[in-house]
């Protein structure tokens, strides 16, 4: 074979920086200069990689590239892990880009799944964040990555500060099978004058300064003025029922109000059981702002980030003991290394969803929206690659002689009614009939009922692990469902024996009186309580002031 056989990705990558060195000086492009850049390295049919994920955006490249020629650009294959700003969606309808594969679509679930619908998205698949990135490193891997970070220097190296998330791993998939990485920065400074080196300069082809910051959303913050005595009452049936009994050290913490509750009654009920150096020790999580409290009264030793959140730069900074910083100071997060954590090295995942069937299986896609699932697959269940033990994964032991094996922790934490009176439990999942519509080879279930542990909501606990049958399980699961179509096929004998045989609990076999769930009972009950928890280093984004 001749050599050029072998180097053919190399050569395209030449072409195409050669197609645009008009548009560059050294590594940099000037930003009136962008457009043209996109159309001279873009190649129909390309896979593009665009950032970002749930928080953190691309947004000046994502925007630029949606005004590019259909003419000229068109076809293209999208890597996006979160379908998260209007352009994302608007390169299908202007026929720039045909394929989709992504991870998570919040923002835009309900027009996404009108497109799919009417067959303007063609969606490869609805991934994990880690799967969306390690088929990256395999059968998806870019053509042109474009990414973003805080700072960049002449020479392409990145300063990527507490948001580093996902750009070292799409640079380095890119990059290493001769793609092209352009990257936008907030700010392009001279050689040297980085704070720190977080992506080297040899992994980058291309720098442009952006028209603003980076898009970056605030998702974890939690405003406790919006915590309830539901939300208080199911928390305590949390800590009592699964943290205490299986002495959780290591875990996650989904997004929501449920889990932000949990967080801001260790201080105060969670001190009262005695639990304080017993439990929710080692934490991945991205710096929830209703996890300060806990933090400042010396429950948590470490936590490591999936990414930042807006206005906690400085906290994190001052916080070093606690989080995973650097030497100027800032956070270092990282996505996927969180997500493995999460996957391998913690207890407990807890988590919350939009519909539960009668066997545990959960989803967020429901009739007429299409979010996707983030990283809860990746840490929703008991990966059985796991070897190392620890008392709450032996608390789930199963299995005889070598099979014996511990389990990981997967609780759902859910109320059985939303607003408008919408029943999380359900018999069927609507996953099923919008995967069928979708043409998706299996259901977009999010997280399997085989791996589900435990399922808490206001009427009490099921240890679904303990369930012999799947007919055991699906009683159990009944008994705490309320007044759903699920919990209505209870049977109060039935319950009354799962009780007996610890399958289900209540509150009150928890020792807990539905009238202890008050507010009285959070350590911060505003966003101002977690500004004076902070000693004043928490900046919240304006939409959670209201002093």
């Amino acid at each position: 074979m001749t050599e050029s056989t072998w180097t053919r990705r190399r050569v395209d990558k030449h072409d195409r920086l050669s197609a645009i060195a008009r548009c560059v000086d050294g590594k940099v492009i000037e930003p009136a200069r962008l457009l043209g850049a996109l159309e001279g390295l873009l190649r129909p049919g390309d896979r593009v990689a665009l950032e970002g994920d749930n928080q953190k955006q691309a947004d000046f490249l994502s925007r630029t590239l949606a005004q590019c020629d259909p003419g000229k650009v068109n076809g293209l294959h999208m890597l996006i892990s979160s379908v998260s700003r209007p352009e994302h969606l608007d390169l299908f309808e202007q026929k720039i880009a045909a394929t989709l594969d992504l991870a998570y679509a919040g923002p835009q679930s309900v027009r996404i799944a009108q497109m799919v619908e009417d067959g303007q998205v063609r969606i490869g698949a609805i991934h994990t964040y880690v799967e969306l990135y390690a088929r990256m490193f395999t059968d998806l891997t870019p053509n042109v990555a474009l990414l973003c970070a805080t700072k960049a220097d002449r020479d392409g190296n990145l300063f990527t500060g507490p948001n580093t998330e996902d750009t070292p791993t799409i640079a380095e998939a890119t990059a290493f099978r001769d793609g092209v990485v352009l990257v936008q920065a907030d700010e392009i400074v001279d050689t040297g004058e980085l704070p720190r080196v977080d992506i080297p300069g040899d992994w980058v082809d291309l720098v442009v300064e952006a028209d603003r910051p980076f898009a970056l959303e605030p998702l974890f913050t939690r405003d406790p003025r919006l915590i309830g005595p539901v939300e208080i009452l199911k928390a305590m049936i949390a800590i009592r029922g699964v943290y205490e009994r299986h002495q959780v050290t290591s875990l996650n913490h989904g997004i929501g109000f449920d889990t932000a509750a949990i967080e801001l009654l260790l201080p105060t009920y969670g001190a009262q059981l005695g639990l304080k150096g017993k439990i929710a020790k080692h934490w991945t999580l991205n710096p929830h702002p209703t996890l300060i409290p806990a933090i400042e009264s010396g429950w948590v030793e470490s936590i490591h980030c999936f990414g930042g959140e807006a206005g906690m730069e400085r906290y994190t900074a001052a916080r070093p003991d606690v989080f995973f910083t650097g030497r100027d100071g800032s956070l270092r997060s990282n996505r996927v290394l969180c997500q493995l954590a999460g996957q391998y090295a913690v207890d407990m995942f807890i988590g919350s969803s939009l519909q539960i069937d009668r066997d545990a299986n959960s989803s967020t896609v429901t009739e007429g929206r299409l979010p996707g699932f983030g990283g809860a697959p990746n840490m929703g269940h008991d990966p059985h690659g796991r070897r190392h033990s620890s008392a709450a994964w032996l608390s789930l032991a199963h299995g005889e002689a070598y099979a014996l094996r511990g389990r990981k922790l997967v609780v759902q934490i859910a109320q059985t009614f939303q607003k408008g009176g919408i029943p999380t439990f359900v018999e069927s999942l609507d996953a099923v009939e919008v995967g069928k519509n979708a043409g998706m080879p299996i259901p977009p279930v999010m997280i399997y009922g085989d791996d589900v542990s435990h399922v808490v909501t206001e009427e009490g606990v099921a240890y679904l692990y303990k369930a012999p049958s799947l007919t055991d399980r699906r009683a159990a699961l009944s008994a705490i469902a309320g007044v759903t179509p699920v919990g209505l096929g209870a049977d109060a004998a039935r319950t009354e024996q799962l009780r007996r045989d610890g399958l289900v609990a209540f509150p009150e076999d928890l020792g807990i009186a539905a009238r202890q769930a008050d507010r009285s009972l959070l350590a911060a009950r505003s966003i101002e309580d977690l500004v004076a928890w902070s000693g004043g280093l928490y900046d919240p984004p304006a939409q959670f002031r209201d002093w």
